[in-house]
């Protein structure tokens, strides 16, 4: 397993029970595809550069992860899919 780093980028103006949902539903998704979260880290409500899908905060979730890397393109898949996820990054780690 290869180590890799997600950042998620929600709308800024979702209830603490609906991120918690979602961070949950990211969780099983990386453990559906036999990888391991290490570590998560909520960065809170920040201002976005310009306007997406009509937000100007998002709140950003970053998550240090463990995935075998032909599941990537999987999971990636599934986070396209995701309606509350309006930007996210996954990078591996050097």
């Amino acid at each position: 397993m290869k180590d890799y780093e997600l950042t998620i980028v929600l709308p800024g103006k979702f209830t603490p029970a609906k991120k918690k949902a979602v961070q949950e539903r990211i969780e099983k998704l990386i453990k559906t595809f036999k990888g391991s979260v290490d570590k998560m880290n909520d960065w809170g409500v920040l201002d976005l550069s310009y306007k997406i899908l009509g937000n100007t905060t998002g709140i950003f979730l970053n998550y240090d992860l463990k995935l075998e890397g032909k599941m990537v393109r999987e999971v990636e898949t599934k986070l396209k899919m995701e309606e509350d996820i309006i930007r996210y990054l996954l990078v591996r780690k050097d």
